[in-house]
């Protein structure tokens, strides 16, 4: 069991969110960075889809009040456990009594906490996410409080331990770690605005506002311009779209977006880049890149490639020196 000592209600539980219920108005939430979700749960040889402890402020403090191990996924921020330094994507063993401090980074907006066999809370419509906006699902369908305890599927997991793996970023990302580079799909409204607009799009840095949150990404930049007014009827969404408010400032749907929306749609940025862009903090920069479906698909092909031979290495590590 683990007690929150420190925390703000952003931080929440989720696992790869919750399919199949957008027509009954209900998003997906999920993990926003759904690499970290897979990668922490296999240093642990959880499910893929075990709920996980989403962490967005900091500083984030648990203590554990039975001996335990634990896995840091997503973040790239300090950790403490009792003052001893645990690295970023590491297993470690916490005894009873110890307390865990995450702390922020400049380059990564959120960690994660991994229980073996996931945090127990119970499944609602499929998915053990938190829906915040609907208040459901996760830790009594709210966001985490000091004073919450929790329990580990398997709380009496005793394989290995001590050993972690290096940040994805190094591997996937490496060509972009002071400004992401985001890979975006022209999307159905795209002709509709001027070919001057949409150059500045591509070519612009555009700053993630503090109104940012898991419900979407609001950019600053040099706004986009329609050929002429643009009026539409609500229509689905998802997570991933990015759509052009009046203003011409784009807004970029999150985990939580609600499933439908009005507004113009620009893009839609790749599944393959959905966790990078999860990661990026509030205030910081980033920048697009236009690809086709077949590059989208091909991004999403190496990646599931990647990531399926380093869960396979760490499942080869674990059985040997458990």
């Amino acid at each position: 069991m683990i007690e929150i000592e420190r925390t703000t209600p952003l931080s929440s539980v989720q696992d790869s969110g919750r399919f199949g219920a957008l027509h009954y108005g209900v998003g997906t939430a999920g993990a926003m960075d759904p690499l970290a979700l897979r990668l922490g749960n296999a240093l642990l040889g959880n499910h893929p889809d075990d709920a996980v402890i989403e962490v967005p402020l900091f500083p984030f403090r648990v203590r554990f009040h039975r001996a335990g191990v634990f896995a840091l996924s997503g973040g790239d921020g300090q950790a403490t456990l009792n003052g001893r330094p645990v690295p970023p994507w590491w297993v470690a063993r916490a005894s009873a009594g110890e307390v865990l401090t995450l702390n922020a980074s400049r380059f990564s907006a959120r960690s994660y906490l991994h229980l073996p066999g996931g945090v127990d809370v119970p499944r609602v419509l499929g998915s053990r996410s938190t829906q915040l906006r609907g208040e459901f699902g996760g830790w009594q369908g709210r966001g985490l409080s000091a004073g919450d305890r929790l329990n580990a599927c398997s709380p009496d997991y005793r394989g290995a331990s001590d050993f972690g793996i290096p940040s994805p970023r190094l591997a996937l990302q490496a060509d972009s770690l002071l400004v992401p580079q985001i890979r975006v799909l022209p999307a159905a409204e795209y002709p509709l605005f001027t070919p001057e607009s949409v150059q500045r799009f591509w070519r612009q840095q555009w700053r993630i506002t503090p109104q940012s949150n898991r419900y979407g990404y609001r950019l600053e930049g040099d706004g986009l311009v329609a050929k002429e007014p643009i009026e539409m009827r609500s229509h689905g969404i998802i997570p991933g779209v990015i759509q052009v408010t009046h203003s011409g400032q784009p807004i970029i749907q999150m985990r939580d977006a609600q499933p439908s929306g009005g507004y113009p749609k620009l893009g839609t940025v790749i599944d393959a880049d959905m966790w990078l862009l999860g990661q990026v903090p509030v205030g910081s920069q980033v920048r697009f890149v236009e690809v086709d479906l077949a590059r989208a698909q091909e991004a999403q092909q190496v990646q599931q490639r990647w990531l399926d031979d380093l869960c396979y290495q760490i499942d080869r590590y674990r059985r040997s020196a458990g």
